[in-house]
């Protein structure tokens, strides 16, 4: 017991408070604190629209689509054939028209901090050589709905018999 009494003074008498040498004139210490936040851009899956029997005039769908991207973006919308056309006539054929003009619709809420709104109106003809649109320095936190308002047949007789059809595809670039 005498042992353990006679350490424990030794130990009091030479223990210092972490053995740390004082810093001279210094006062402030910095630490670098860092992170990163990859670029993310992300779309739900977009429906297929059919439309049935197209001689019904004044055809529109609208769809709701998940979208989310933290940061700024470009939008490019391209359509394979600038109308709904017909499989195998798309130049129609005597006084019937093998193509269907239509309009694509896009509204989405931005934050930039505060939302607002962005809509977008193509042609479909527009959208043959490809279309686009920035997001102006927004992000999108909350969905975009697509739209797509066909328009009346141009040709004389109306529209062709047979099966239209038009690839429409969307491509989002981080800016």
């Amino acid at each position: 017991m005498m042992r353990l009494i006679i350490g424990l003074c030794f130990a009091a008498c030479y223990a210092s408070p972490a053995l740390a040498d004082e810093i001279v004139d210094t006062r402030t210490v910095q630490i670098a604190v860092d992170g990163t936040i990859s670029q993310r851009c992300a779309m739900g899956s977009i429906p297929n629209m059919d439309f049935g029997d197209l001689n019904r005039g004044g055809l529109s769908a609208n769809a709701r689509v998940a979208f989310d991207c933290n940061v700024p973006f470009t939008m490019n919308i391209s359509g394979s054939g600038g109308a709904l056309s017909h499989t195998t006539m798309p130049s129609g054929q005597g006084p019937y028209s093998g193509a269907l003009p239509y309009a694509l619709g896009i509204s989405m809420p931005v934050r930039h901090p505060s939302v607002r709104t962005l809509t977008r109106t193509f042609d479909s003809r527009e959208l043959r050589g490809g279309g686009s649109f920035s997001s102006n320095g927004g992000i999108a936190t909350d969905g975009m709905t697509l739209s797509i308002q066909l328009a009346a047949p141009t040709g004389e007789a109306g529209l062709l018999a047979g099966n239209y059809v038009e690839t429409i595809t969307i491509t989002v670039s981080p800016m």
